[in-house]
């Protein structure tokens, strides 16, 4: 056990030591891009720059992939006061549907929005609305007065020589790319229209999220309302990226090695099971829906309070979301996160069992950090237990997944009242099992 807690801390130690680079690369490539924001703020007042980027420092940080990070440009305009006209979404499970953002016929203030550069007049016979913001459009703005910023900052001197890229303005897509330099590192910025509301509009489902995060925090971080941002040319959507990364910033002021147990998951998912992010597979928003849960099914300090027992406890959570291919939104448990991984998801279930089965491999940074591989911790026919929230779900709950945990020899607490859930659990299981046979 010694030599396993090793390699866990060794493994660890060896994440965390890009995460100060990482940060600093970060604050210099923002540093560039809110100047290039604020010149554009400056040419047209209907477009606003958003400060509160420390959430997505932190994440940055933390993680190993080199993804895109968004970038939300809020418009100056009264969500209160638009109509907002919801669209159904096209199949069940896809999260909230789409809408629309219509200009009330007699809104006051609205008039900067009611610009061909920005609006389209309703062909239709709609007593209540005008016309519609379009997404098109303002992306097209938007990227213009890019432009035109980047311009100014450069012959002003205001930016660094070659600190940022805008060669891909040109692609049309619902972001805005830009390849920003943080000192030796260059970072992908995704430039996104956003139009904030106050209330959440569809209802999210947080209240189950309570258990695990910091008391209050999650009323304080739903009362920030939801983001619509572009779906398609036409029609805007629901994002709840900024509530989540709010989320994970919560869990970083609980003591035990949640964010740890992440990090370790994501470097491993990224060097090991995405050979380096050249395959596809998880990305971190999954690994980070993934920790919310079990941050959630798991809210004892006991849970979190060993390293090698935290990353179980998120790998028991993904393996059970893998083999019943459901991993449900954190605030909209009906919307499937692992939907869009399509047949992807089929490969990616095997190489999450056997890091999980004998992680010792994956986990050596050099050859002196590993010795003679352990057995591996579990044998065949898991898999017929991780799909049972699928048949029912009531598994998902604490007591079904210590029953997991248990089956990985990681399941040490102590507290009476979960060691009996989780044996009857186990008998109910054994029951099911001795039925089908």
């Amino acid at each position: 056990m010694a030599v396993q807690v090793s390699l866990w801390h060794h493994y660890l130690a060896a994440a965390r030591s890009r995460q100060a680079p990482r940060a600093q690369a970060f604050q210099g490539a923002e540093d560039v891009l809110l100047t290039v924001l604020e010149r554009l703020q400056a040419l047209d007042a209907r477009f606003l720059v958003d400060y509160s980027r420390d959430a997505e420092a932190f994440q940055f940080a933390l993680r190993s992939s080199e993804g895109p990070l968004d970038v939300q440009v809020p418009l100056r305009v009264d969500a209160q006061a638009l109509l907002v006209q919801e669209l159904e979404a096209a199949e069940p499970g896809q999260g909230p549907g789409c809408c629309r953002l219509g200009i009330p016929r007699d809104a006051a203030g609205l008039e900067r929005w009611t610009t061909d550069d920005v609006f389209s007049a309703s062909s239709e016979a709609d007593a209540e609305c005008c016309g519609h913001i379009v997404p098109s459009k303002v992306l097209r703005v938007l990227r213009e007065l890019l432009v035109a910023a980047i311009v100014h900052c450069r012959h002003h001197g205001l930016i660094p020589p070659g600190s940022l890229s805008a060669a891909s303005l040109e692609e049309e897509q619902l972001h805005l790319s830009l390849l920003v330099s943080g000192g030796w590192r260059k970072i992908r910025f995704n430039v996104v229209p956003v139009v904030r509301r106050e209330h959440p509009g569809p209802a999210l489902e947080g209240a189950q999220l309570s258990p695990g995060l910091p008391e209050g925090s999650l009323q304080r971080i739903l009362s920030h309302g939801v983001d619509l941002v572009p779906a398609s040319g036409q029609h805007w959507r629901t994002s709840t990226d900024y509530l989540l990364t709010r989320l994970l910033h919560a869990l970083g002021s609980l003591p035990g090695h949640r964010l740890d147990g992440l990090c370790i998951l994501d470097r491993v998912n990224h060097e090991s099971w995405r050979d380096g992010g050249q395959s596809p597979g998880l990305s971190f928003s999954h690994l980070k829906a993934v920790l919310l849960w079990a941050s959630a099914l798991f809210p004892s300090p006991e849970d979190w309070a060993e390293l090698q027992g935290a990353v179980y406890r998120l790998l028991v959570v993904l393996l059970s979301c893998l083999a019943t291919q459901r991993l449900p939104h954190p605030l909209c448990p009906t919307h499937n996160l692992l939907g869009a991984l399509g047949p992807d998801l089929h490969a990616v279930y095997p190489l999450v069992e056997r890091f999980a089965s004998q992680p010792e491999a994956s986990l050596r940074i050099h050859a002196t950090h590993l010795g003679r591989c352990p057995p591996p911790r579990l044998g065949h026919g898991i898999r017929a237990l991780l799909q049972l929230p699928a048949s029912d779900p009531a598994y998902w709950a604490t007591a079904y997944f210590d029953v997991l945990l248990d089956k990985f020899q990681v399941f040490n607490i102590q507290d009476q009242d979960r060691v009996s859930a989780m044996h009857s659990v186990f008998q109910k299981t054994k029951k099911l099992g001795a039925g089908e046979g």
